[in-house]
């Protein structure tokens, strides 16, 4: 602590007096909450990514975008996902060919997880890869959907904290942070999110409920799509004592 603290602890040991910090509650620049503490997902999907804030912070190919939830008095509520000739996904030309869902428990997580950009023959992957998301980021019809996994990610039950991290060949490493509402936390952080081929994506509930996530991919499932980075997260470990005696 500071010399003008001094008086206000001086009834506390000097020891921990000494070891005493003060949380820093100033705001940070808007790119750089998105980049390390996170950024609730409503702020996002109501910016423009050419937002001069955002605009050298947000990952190229990355949308987020609001979604109607209606609610029933009485009954529940009624969530839209996408339309197909409207909306976000009509505009960048994907339509996923297959749809699931997961169940997550509460207090766990799922990711780092990253499928592989395909990269035409003759081009060198940066070269490709600047050309759809720098040079030409509006020209739709380039990307290779049905040759590589795109996610689009809505959350019906929960809250999430999402990172995304891009590790694409030419392009500059970001992070984005993400908080996003399930439909029973009806308000602006209900959002889609477009995930695209190698971005990185990690989430975790936050909260004790289970959280409950529909998505819809490019492609239908292929194993070899599906890379895993600093996944041990996981896994729940054996107790030490098992461990031992089954290795006996």
């Amino acid at each position: 602590m500071d010399d003008s603290s001094t008086s206000l602890w001086q009834g506390i040991d000097p020891d921990a007096r000494a070891a005493l910090t003060t949380r820093n509650y100033s705001a940070a620049e808007l790119a750089e909450q998105l980049r390390t503490t996170g950024i609730e997902a409503g702020r996002l999907a109501s910016l423009e990514r050419q937002d001069a804030q955002l605009r050298d912070a947000w990952i190229p190919g990355v949308e987020i975008f609001a979604r109607a939830i209606h609610p029933q008095r009485h009954r529940g509520v009624f969530g839209e996902f996408a339309r197909c000739n409207e909306g976000v996904l009509n505009r960048i030309g994907f339509w996923p060919k297959q749809w699931a869902s997961a169940r997550m428990f509460a207090q766990t997580a799922k990711g780092f997880h990253i499928h592989p950009p395909f990269i035409p023959e003759g081009i060198s992957p940066e070269n490709w890869l600047r050309r759809l998301f720098v040079d030409e980021p509006e020209n739709f019809a380039r990307r290779r959907y049905d040759d590589e996994q795109w996610d689009a990610m809505f959350f019906v039950q929960g809250r999430v904290e999402m990172l995304l991290h891009d590790v694409r060949a030419g392009l500059p490493r970001r992070t984005m942070r993400v908080w996003i509402d399930g439909d029973n936390y009806r308000g602006p952080n209900n959002v889609g999110v477009v995930i695209p081929p190698g971005v990185a994506h990690a989430i975790r509930g936050e909260g004790s409920e289970d959280l409950i996530m529909v998505y819809g991919t490019s492609t239908a499932f292929r194993p070899e799509f599906e890379g895993r980075i600093g996944s041990e997260i996981e896994s729940a470990p054996l107790p030490e004592s098992w461990q031992q005696f089954l290795a006996r």
